[in-house]
């Protein structure tokens, strides 16, 4: 019988405190239930699962508040041990998941919100062997370094061993300093010192494996530190006992293997060690990000600015940032004019203006002149902190792939003490003689180089160093798991207007009668239109020159457009059918009309005196990086589609000038979803890019979502990935970052598998018979830590990702168009 308290949501009266209660109380195992409207808590008692709490309420209309938990863990060393943790995790009363990541050395829980507390997570998981502490997510830390107790463990052993390994081994290779050894002290004194020598090794440098492998053997799960401890320990043993009482042992088995004990213990650490300068390498990106906060800002006190701690800058301070200084927080600039360089935000590698009433972001760099602004978001609110939550979260997300891997490696332990206890009897049976030798030999070996620290860290080493990446060149993954799906994406579908376009009119193009001067006729529609508020005529003003004439006489036609008096002519300015209620004859433009509105223009007619003069074909600006982006997208093997609620030659005018294969025009934005929907059947899954906002059902219904926007954006709720650069290349930059890391992966996994596929045979003797080769445990704890250090090494090179794609110069669409 379990009791549980937790919060519940969207209860407003007693009434609904009754039908939340009563649905608890029939879910499965739930033997009494009671909800409290007053603080909104619900106690259930029973043999329930959490998640069956969580069904019911959320059937009921009233979910259950869930929270995450993030805990720090050291001591975790390979798959076994994150797997360990999750299971000790998972069978907490009120835990709906846990995830541990071993690259990152944290677990992040989801529970039900009261339910449990951080630090009692925290106290489940110590007891399990590996000390934990909870992270505040409002200052993101790093698990303490293991790397300085590392080297001085491994410095230990190798110091002690290494004088055992040369004398043993160089009196095997050099026999006349076998012999000056037995003449000097004896070989029972040699074997005693090489006992006081390795045993300092085991029981200090050590000691790490065996308090912690042999408490886990004992309870029946096993570890790697198990693995290492059997091993060592077996081969120390044996040695010991063949050094003080060899009459317990067979005549011509009795030697001694502590040299092998020592080495084994101290590659291992070596090895250890690398990969904890490894993985703190592969942190990197999140303590750059960390690092963009300043320690102190100039803070508004008593009419003067004074320099206090970051932690006391509350919501509305004002705060001063000098010329070439760091933004502390996100604010509005009250006063002064500056550019700001924002590209560790966004990725945009020009200095953006910034004046008052203008937005600046925590993290930025200011330019050459003082900044004064007031905070708007502070702590965890603020976009940086946001940034970080995300980049943290992504990395320590758990990737489909990697389900084979947990699944292998919660079995391998168990399997390889099999085969080494299997591999110790063939010998024994079937070895030549000094059976007991080879047999203990080949034994350690297996449970040496089985280790499963490769496959532990395989892919959670990859995600890391990935996103990190990708972070730093203004991709967001706001989910880990968003990497495998975009890799195996078949189409992207795009938004159309704000996401391939600019989201506003321009003056796509003009068509001007024989004898008419094109500037000057710009000129006077757009003298006329500057009155006007129409998105139409503040894109035909916006493309003229600023000397513009006096307008006299304006009259506006509601629906039609302008008449007006300008440069002592008389003009309209509207559709074709305003011209022709007014008796203007259309035909000298009528072809340019029909052509334009063939492309989904829209069109601004103007006559003078009387006269058609010219037509002017307004549309969205598309994006300077959408062109190169969809041309890239199809370079990596893409379908590009296109869901617009425009009309259809809108929408199929742009399709042209950017080469999309597929377009769906004139839907809604319920109507996207269907649109996707038809493209996941006809292609495969789907990614889709929009800008988080009126897109958010089409980002809810792809395979993987991408919204366009700066951090600020409602989009960094709505997608799985966030460009914060706002730029169609960064897509092209989301999917490279994904097929590189997903290949990272797939090469991480195969080479951890397949080592120890090939390996575990030979280490068993397999190729004895055939060819009189057995490994030594010391080449087998060389080769298992080299393993790991290949991963982590394989997966630091996708630090070197570049962009994939850079925007370039706006096309001239006049000339596109013509």
């Amino acid at each position: 019988m379990t009791t549980l308290r937790f919060s519940v949501d969207n209860m407003s009266c007693a009434g609904c405190a009754g039908r939340a209660e009563r649905a608890l109380a029939a879910a499965p195992g739930v033997s009494e239930a009671s909800v409290n409207i007053a603080n909104h808590m619900a106690q259930v008692s029973g043999t329930f699962s959490p998640d069956a709490l969580r069904d019911a309420l959320k059937t009921a209309g009233y979910p259950a508040r869930e929270t995450t938990h993030r805990l720090s863990i050291s001591g975790m060393t390979c798959a076994s041990c994150t797997g360990r943790v999750e299971r000790a995790l998972e069978g907490l009363p009120g835990v709906l998941s846990a995830s541990v990541n071993l690259a990152t050395e944290t677990a992040s829980v989801r529970v039900l919100d009261g339910a449990i507390s951080a630090d009692a997570l925290a106290q489940t998981v110590s007891d399990a062997g590996y000390p934990a502490r909870p992270v505040d997510d409002e200052t993101p830390t790093e698990t303490p370094s293991e790397i300085d107790p590392l080297r001085r463990d491994t410095l230990i052993a190798a110091s002690l061993t290494l004088p055992v390994f040369l004398t043993e081994m160089g009196g095997h290779l050099y026999p006349p300093l076998h012999h000056a050894i037995m003449g000097s002290i004896g070989l029972q004194s040699f074997w005693v010192l090489q006992f006081v020598l390795i045993t300092v090794v085991l029981a200090w440098p050590g000691r790490r494996f065996f308090r912690i492998g042999l408490p886990l053997l004992a309870k029946g799960s096993p570890d790697m530190n198990s693995l290492v401890a059997l091993g060592t320990l077996a081969a120390w043993s044996y040695s010991t006992i063949a050094t003080f009482v060899p009459a317990l042992l067979p005549e011509g088995t009795r030697a001694v293997y502590f040299e092998a004990a020592g080495v084994i213990v101290t590659l291992i650490l070596a090895g250890r060690w690398m990969e904890a300068r490894a993985k703190g390498r592969t942190g990197a990106a999140i303590r750059h990000l960390i690092g963009l906060r300043p320690d102190t800002v100039l803070l508004s006190r008593d009419g003067d600015f004074v320099e206090v701690p970051l932690a006391e800058v509350a919501v509305g301070d004002e705060i001063k940032v000098l010329p070439g200084g760091r933004i502390a927080v996100d604010g509005i600039v009250i006063d002064g004019d500056s550019f700001v360089d924002e590209s560790m935000i966004t990725g945009e590698p020009v200095p953006v203006a910034k004046v008052p009433d203008d937005v600046v972001t925590g993290g930025t760099i200011n330019g050459r002149k003082a900044l004064i602004y007031r905070a708007t978001a502070v702590g965890s609110n603020t976009v940086l902190a946001r940034i970080i939550d995300m980049v943290q979260t992504a990395q320590g997300a758990k990737l489909p792939i990697q389900a084979l891997a947990d699944n292998v490696v919660r079995i391998f332990v168990p399997i390889v003490l099999g085969i080494a206890a299997l591999t110790v009897l063939v010998w024994l049976a079937f070895g030549p003689q000094p059976s007991l030798g080879y047999a203990l030999v080949a034994g350690v070996a297996v449970l040496i180089i089985a280790c499963p620290c490769a496959m532990g860290l395989a892919t959670p080493t990859s995600i890391m160093v990935g996103t990190g990446s990708a972070a730093e060149l203004g991709v967001l993954f706001r989910k880990g798991d968003a990497l495998q799906r975009l890799d195996a994406a078949k189409v992207v579908a795009f938004d159309k207007t704000g996401t391939l376009t600019e989201g506003r009119p321009a003056l796509a193009d003009q068509f001007t009668v024989t004898g008419a001067d094109s500037d000057e006729v710009l000129r006077l529609t757009a003298a006329i239109e500057q009155g006007s508020d129409h998105p139409i005529g503040r894109a035909i003003l916006s493309a003229a020159p600023s000397d513009l004439p006096e307008v006299a006489d304006s009259e506006t036609v509601p629906g039609y457009g302008l008449c007006a008096t300008v440069d002592g002519r008389t003009a309209l300015v509207g559709s074709e059918q305003h011209l022709k209620e007014q008796g203007v004859d259309t035909t000298p433009i009528v072809e340019a009309i029909t052509r334009y509105a063939e492309k989904g223009y829209s069109l601004v007619c103007l006559a003078l005196d009387g006269q058609a003069v010219a037509v002017f074909a307004v549309a969205d600006q598309i994006k300077p990086s959408a062109k190169p982006a969809i041309d890239a997208l199809h370079e990596a093997g893409l379908k590009v589609a296109m869901i617009s609620g425009d009309n259809r030659a809108a929408a199929e005018t742009i399709a042209r000038q950017l080469g999309i294969d597929h377009v769906t025009a004139g839907v809604r934005p319920d109507g996207k979803v269907d649109a996707i929907a038809a493209l996941r059947n006809e292609f495969g899954p789907v990614a889709f890019v929009g800008d988080g906002i009126n897109d958010a059902p089409a980002l809810a219904e792809a395979d993987v979502g991408l919204a366009i926007g700066t951090g600020t954006d409602v989009a960094i709720e709505a997608a799985d990935i966030v460009l914060s650069s706002g730029r169609v290349s960064g897509v092209v930059n989301a999917v490279d970052v994904s097929q590189h890391t997903m290949r990272n992966i797939r090469q991480n996994l195969f080479w951890a598998f397949a080592y120890n596929t090939a390996l575990i045979p030979v280490a068993a003797g397999l190729l004895y018979p055939a060819f009189g080769i057995l490994l030594s445990p010391m080449l087998g704890a060389g080769a298992m830590a080299l393993s790991s250090v290949f991963v982590l090494s394989n997966a630091l090179r996708l630090r070197k990702i570049a962009p994939a794609q850079e925007d370039a110069p706006a096309p001239n669409y006049k000339e596109a168009t013509a």
